[in-house]
């Protein structure tokens, strides 16, 4: 029997202890016809192998890996690897902090139009409520989320293939959800929210925004990335787009393509003057085809030296040099903007102070 509801966890490093108690509340549900796709999109190898053992003591949930974890996060592509294919009539957009209610799958299913999009309220636990042993309705410590809370969607396959899935320009966190759902509206289904019940708790956690840093870091970030997607969403909105990733969509790199680019050999050096990475991005880069470039970016040792310290005091002449960090940034949104597509693995060596890309053009 085809089943009623797939469920779609997109997931990396996550804690797993948060992982099992989602799953062991869909181990509850009083209704069983739906299925569990569980995207890994590229966790370290040991927090892989343990979310796939983990995925194995569930009979509905199916693990999948993708070699991605040279590359930034992006949750609407790992939900569009899965999207792409799927046969059932809905599917659910899950996150690993959900605890369900029982009946969540019984209400979901009665909820299903073949056009409609259905999101839910949410109640987010506080930091101080306990979740070790507890029944759904010993609950009691949360508080409510509002319409404008969009992640935790019930969409209509069909729709969701035709408008291309979900829009992959946006990486990291935020806006890919809301974005979702302007461009169903901009494309003429209904979307409604249902609030006559909490059906989902959200386990407590820090917020993403938190952990941000100004600093380079080997734990991928690029500066002002959530004001640069919700300034994509205004965009979406203002131009009412309905279709998205006009080239691909849902592809992901192979692990051929993965083993490819570690093993490649540094062909390609550049240190951090701008003129040297400004040519590299708009002018290098672009002219390139057909070519597995391996390239490592450091700084330019001149950089930070007396001589060069001591003829900017005196106003001479020197290089322009961009930070690592600055570097970076321009890197990753340069990859994320126009390469998002190719096959690419992107490092940062903090000890050894250098950026390495390999990418397949």
């Amino acid at each position: 029997m085809k089943n009623s509801l797939s469920i779609i966890y997109p997931y990396r490093n996550r804690e797993l202890e948060r992982v099992k108690r989602s799953l062991n509340s869909l181990q509850m549900q009083a209704v069983k016809n739906f299925t569990v796709l569980f995207v890994d999109y590229g966790s370290e190898p040991e927090k892989a192998i343990k979310a796939k053992e983990l995925c194995s003591n569930f009979s509905f949930a199916n693990y999948n890996y993708h070699p991605t974890r040279f590359q930034p996060w992006n949750k609407s592509r790992a939900l569009n690897s899965v999207i792409k294919n799927l046969t059932s009539d809905f599917c659910f957009v899950a996150d690993v902090d959900m605890i369900f209610h029982p009946d969540f799958v019984k209400n979901a299913v009665k909820l299903q139009q073949p056009e409609t999009t259905v999101y839910f309220q949410v109640g987010f636990l506080s930091p101080e409520e306990g979740v070790e042993g507890k029944k759904y309705n010993e609950f009691t410590n949360y508080r409510n989320s509002t319409s404008e809370a969009t992640g935790l969607s019930m969409f209509p396959v069909k729709v969701l293939q035709e408008l291309r899935g979900f829009n992959e320009f946006y990486h990291f966190w935020g806006a890919e959800d809301t974005d979702m759902h302007i461009r169903l509206k901009n494309a003429g289904y209904p979307v409604e929210y249902y609030d006559k019940e909490i059906l989902m708790l959200h386990q407590w956690h820090p917020s993403y925004r938190s952990k941000e840093s100004k600093k380079l870091t080997e734990n991928l970030q690029i500066n002002g990335i959530v004001q640069l997607n919700h300034q994509h969403l205004k965009f979406t909105i203002e131009n009412k787009i309905r279709e998205t990733n006009i080239r691909k969509w849902g592809e992901i790199m192979s692990e051929t393509d993965e083993i490819e680019l570690e093993n490649t050999s540094v062909n390609f050096r550049i240190q951090t003057e701008k003129r040297q990475v400004d040519d590299f991005l708009y002018g290098q880069l672009p002219a390139l085809k057909n070519k597995v470039l391996k390239v490592v970016i450091e700084p330019d040792p001149f950089q930070n030296s007396k001589k060069f310290l001591a003829k900017k005091l005196f106003k001479k002449k020197v290089p322009v040099y961009y930070s690592l960090k600055e570097v970076n940034d321009l890197v990753l949104l340069h990859l994320i903007s126009f390469y998002r597509d190719k096959a690419y693995i992107y490092k940062v060596e903090s000890v050894k102070k250098q950026i390495i890309l390999g990418i397949k053009l």
